[in-house]
């Protein structure tokens, strides 16, 4: 798939400036209201308007992100992804339209879990690697690009290749296969084959690598201080071996420092001068990825609306430095959410132009820049025609995609410690005793301990969400087991859906903070109590140190999937293997992907 760059360098558009320039945009209309100020717009865009449909066509744009407002029932994202391909259609110079979503699996899915198949993410295929190989890894990234494919989603941002080296890593940590180069490379490598053979282009991210971070880039400006030993052996490994093996379609940058690698400044709109970004950084998005690396695919952004560039830089200046750094695409350089939005589109277009006539931008790199896209949208978006609503809900969590959701949440399943506690007899151990994060998730273990239990089970549940203590202790003092669950760390903006969102994350911040030493007394007493105690990491495997100094027995299950079904009843295939794994209905057979010191 990767085109030497002679060859590639030959290719030229023949389209207008104008066209070109709108090919590079990839814009979001998450929401839209007809009327009202931008800011309080909160209206899902689920139907294409007028308004947004002349947009997509008057300035020929390449691309459009979809976020989980938009994709309310399979029917409707159908007829949306119709009506965008449509729009796209009535353009002067027409071309198919990129449609892309964040369907990562695990923490980021965008898609509703009742209906598509999100299955419990990349920890925890990396947890079955020494076992069954790139086989879920395929198997996962198949049915996954099969859905998208029938819904008439042709762009996957995945899969995730950063190698998670830090425990403290807010953003990426069970987002990574693993904190193993080699395995992160081998699976992301598998994972962009499966895609592109269903015909959705995969996105490989975030270059050149967010695993050894502390901050996230939707909040702020993370930097990486990695020499360049380290950086090419653990950050640019994955992405260098996943080019030479199977290139993918695109890849994404990441809004992030990375001195080693270039170690010049610009001026932000501050009036200060700062390391450069690697998304607007020429020596690596240029001189390392298209000519160390070889890499002749599309490039494209992560979110221009993110901290890490929107702090420091306005969406004209953003847009020109990424151009300029030789970046391809720009993912939401403004968000459009009302009819007085789009003559900001407007001053935008009309400042690139400039730019390229005034010799800002390199107008013979943009004409290379708009064939790639070009020859990326010929190669995989030959067949944009109406999709079939019909098909798409055949295809969308069917019977055969849902074992494969079971099978690898089961096969993830850790045991990391185990004294003479698992499995559990539920015979003799029949009161059980449950603190969870919240009561839904108390409600899908409850509801799979009870399903699978051979004896009747006398099943308690406090939530650490505003629990009381008191309470909490009767309910250990008359239990036979203690079960405690955590999840850490909390939900980060790109799983709840992005920039618009951070402040959703703060509602529950205090509460949270307090919930891992809450949960660590409550073990403490159940010890004391000479309870036997299981502890299960529902998330991010590194906890597990904190807890299981008082703990009988620890499960990790790097994912806690909630689905409901037509009943009402919780679920979540990571609940199902749990409760398998601690009655004795099979082993855990995973592997730690990371390190727990």
């Amino acid at each position: 798939m990767t085109i030497c760059n002679t060859s590639a360098a030959s290719i030229r558009s023949e389209q207008p400036l104008e066209v070109q320039l709108g090919q590079k945009l990839m814009l979001d209309f998450r929401y839209f209201c007809s009327q009202g100020k931008s800011k309080s717009c909160r209206e899902p865009m689920t139907r294409l308007p007028n308004q947004l449909a002349d947009v997509i066509s008057k300035y020929h744009i390449g691309g459009v992100i979809l976020f989980s407002e938009n994709t309310a029932n399979t029917e409707q994202i159908v007829n949306l992804n119709n009506q965008l391909q449509h729009a796209a259609k009535q353009a002067q110079y027409p071309h198919p339209l990129f449609i892309a979503i964040d369907q990562e699996g695990g923490r980021v899915a965008r898609i509703n879990r009742e209906q598509a198949t999100s299955f419990t993410g990349n920890m925890s295929i990396g947890a079955t690697y020494p076992k069954h190989g790139t086989h879920y890894a395929s198997s996962v990234a198949t049915v996954i690009g099969k859905e998208l494919n029938s819904l008439g989603i042709n762009v996957n941002f995945a899969p995730t290749v950063d190698v998670n080296m830090n425990a403290d890593n807010p953003v990426i940590n069970v987002r990574s296969f693993s904190e193993n180069p080699d395995t992160v490379a081998k699976l992301g490598a598998a994972q962009v084959k499966a895609f592109e053979q269903q015909n959705v282009i995969s996105a490989l991210k975030h270059f050149p690598g967010h695993g050894d971070t502390h901050v996230d880039s939707h909040t702020g400006l993370p930097r990486v201080d990695h020499d360049k030993h380290t950086i090419w052996k653990n950050d640019l490994a994955p992405f260098q071996a996943v080019i030479n093996t199977n290139a993918p379609g695109m890849i994404m940058t990441a809004h992030i420092q990375y001195p080693e690698l270039d170690s010049s400044t610009l001026a932000n709109k501050h009036g200060e001068q700062m390391l450069k970004p690697a998304t607007m950084s020429r020596a690596i998005m240029h001189d390392l990825l298209r000519v160390k690396l070889n890499y002749q695919g599309v490039v494209i952004t992560d979110a221009l609306d993110m901290a890490g560039i929107s702090d420091f830089f306005d969406s004209t200046s953003a847009v020109i430095e990424t151009f300029k750094a030789g970046v391809d695409i720009a993912l939401m350089p403004i968000a459009i959410r009302t009819p007085d939005d789009i003559k900001q589109l407007d001053l935008l277009l009309n400042a690139l132009t400039s730019a390229v006539q005034e010799g800002k931008l390199n107008g013979e790199e943009i004409n290379r820049s708009a064939a790639r896209i070009n020859r990326l949208k010929q190669r995989h978006l030959k067949n944009t025609s109406n999709h079939s609503s019909a098909i798409a809900q055949a295809t969308l969590g069917n019977p055969g995609h849902r074992k494969l959701e079971a099978e690898l949440a089961l096969a993830a399943i850790t045991q990391v410690k185990n004294e003479q506690l698992l499995p559990l007899n539920a015979a003799t151990h029949q009161r059980l005793h449950l603190i969870m994060p919240d009561m839904r998730k108390c409600e899908a273990m409850r509801r799979a301990l009870n399903t699978f239990s051979k004896a009747p089970l006398q099943i308690t549940c406090n939530s650490l969400q505003g629990f009381d203590p008191k309470v909490a202790e009767q309910h250990i003092t008359s239990a036979d087991v203690v079960i405690a669950a955590h999840a850490s760390p909390q939900q980060s903006a790109v799983e709840i859906g992005g920039m618009e969102d951070v402040t959703r994350l703060e509602k529950f911040s205090l509460s949270r903070k307090q919930q891992p030493q809450a949960l660590l007394t409550l073990l403490s007493s159940a010890k004391k109590q000479h309870k036997p105690t299981l502890f299960i990491s529902l998330r991010a495997p590194y906890e597990i140190k904190q807890f299981a100094p008082v703990s009988d027995a620890v499960l990790a299950s790097y994912a806690y999937n909630i689905d409901v079904d037509n009943d009402e009843h919780v679920k979540g295939p990571a609940f199902t293997a749990l409760a398998k794994v601690i009655l004795g209905l099979a082993p855990a057979n995973g592997a730690l992907p990371v390190t727990i010191k």
